[in-house]
């Protein structure tokens, strides 16, 4: 079942396709430049599952540095009838929404999502954590350390949050955030094995610490839950390779490459088939046991 797809940790690593509903998504595919959004979105969203994609994310406002706020009445009418139309669609597939208000969560829940994927862990809506609680569903918690309105600006990569201080060991800090992120989500009464933890790429951090958070996935699922991976298209891989957003597709495969060998759960991803494809033949090498080995050296 599509809202069971995230409440253990799957077998394989799951891919999430992003469908942005917005004028003004960061990497330049927003649907909602479209003159007919969703029959757009239905489109893309066809593409996605003949792909292989396990997750349809849909998103109705940008987290990008700069972007526009969208107050909940917009968001929702944004997201609704595109979730109504993917349900009906794609009935086995899982659909997640991209919010961090509860209220466009609830309304998105009532037109068939199944996961509520929140930026900012149910801490920016008070409401949210009973949301997610009542309606029994999957959530993922995202590491989240950025201040709106501070980011550093490039002229190819684009805007980036700014990183605060993490004090002498990053990984350890991260982690222990995670953790509590966790702890306050069961202390809200969330079933344990309802929740995903994202480490928050792009978010608060700089392209070293982006690179280590990825490197870092196997220690992040020793907290105990499933790690899922949202590192496409963003501007530290512009940094890193000074390129512009439309032009990080490889390097977005190399980052999937490197989760699914560390263990993640799930990787949420603009160009789907090239993912699926990379994904499914990296699982492969790792259960030849020979071409590909765990960090410690033993064979996956």
């Amino acid at each position: 079942m599509p809202r069971s797809v995230l409440t253990h940790r799957p077998d394989r690593c799951l891919v999430m396709g992003i469908l942005n509903v917005t004028p003004d998504s960061f990497s330049g595919d927003g649907l909602g430049q479209e003159s007919d959004i969703l029959q757009a979105s239905r489109n893309q969203a066809h593409g996605f599952v003949q792909a292989g994609a396990d997750i349809l994310d849909v998103g109705g406002e940008s987290t990008r540095p700069g972007a526009t706020l969208v107050d909940a009445q917009e968001e929702t009418a944004r997201i609704v009838p595109v979730i109504r139309a993917l349900r009906a669609d794609h009935p086995d597939v899982a659909i997640s929404i991209d919010t961090y208000k509860a209220d466009v969560a609830r309304h998105a829940l009532e037109a068939g999502a199944d996961i509520v994927n929140d930026v900012w862990a149910l801490q920016g809506d008070p409401d949210m954590a009973s949301v997610v609680r009542d309606a029994r569903c999957p959530v993922i918690l995202m590491h989240n350390r950025s201040r709106p309105g501070e980011a550093i600006r490039d002229t190819v990569a684009g805007a980036s949050y700014t990183a605060p201080d993490y004090g002498e060991d990053f990984m350890d800090r991260v982690i222990d955030e995670l953790k509590h992120l966790a702890d306050n989500a069961q202390d809200n009464g969330i079933d344990a094995s309802r929740i995903t933890l994202d480490p928050g790429v792009g978010f608060g951090k700089t392209p070293e610490q982006n690179m280590a958070l990825i490197d870092g996935i196997d220690r992040i699922a020793e907290i105990g839950f499933p790690v899922l991976l949202g590192a496409s298209r963003k501007s530290f891989l512009g940094k890193v390779l000074n390129l512009p957003g439309g032009d990080r597709k490889e390097a977005t495969l190399a980052t999937t490459a490197l989760a699914v060998m560390r263990g993640a759960a799930a990787v949420r991803v603009h160009d789907v088939a090239e993912n699926v494809k990379l994904v499914r033949m990296t699982e492969a090498l790792l259960r030849s046991g020979r071409v590909l080995v765990r960090r410690d050296g033993t064979a996956a």
